[in-house]
């Protein structure tokens, strides 16, 4: 006699394909927040620099840029410096 078992078959596995498209999907999203948050940052650092200069001062302030550097190595390692310089250069100038 055979018996048959009534318990459901397991869900299939979802493929390494589909793990990949969703996740890049997901990357996709995070890179456009990300790149509005650094238009954000671009247009705060703008309204900074232009008080700043309306007030006589200067620009650019190497101080707080520091400060910022530090931060970015931090939290991020070595490459973080990298992505900070490279954040501070997109914000820079833009008056």
């Amino acid at each position: 006699m055979t018996h048959t078992s009534s318990a459901p078959a397991p869900a299939p596995e979802r493929s390494a394909d589909s793990a990949i498209a969703d996740s890049r999907r997901s990357i996709d999203d995070l890179d456009a927040r990300i790149i509005a948050l650094v238009r954000e940052r671009m247009a705060v650092s703008a309204d900074i620099q232009r008080a700043r200069v309306q007030d006589g001062g200067r620009r650019v302030n190497l101080t707080r840029e520091m400060e910022i550097l530090r931060r970015y190595r931090e939290e991020l390692g070595r490459p973080g410096t990298s992505l900070a310089m490279t954040l501070l250069e997109l914000c820079r100038g833009r008056v």
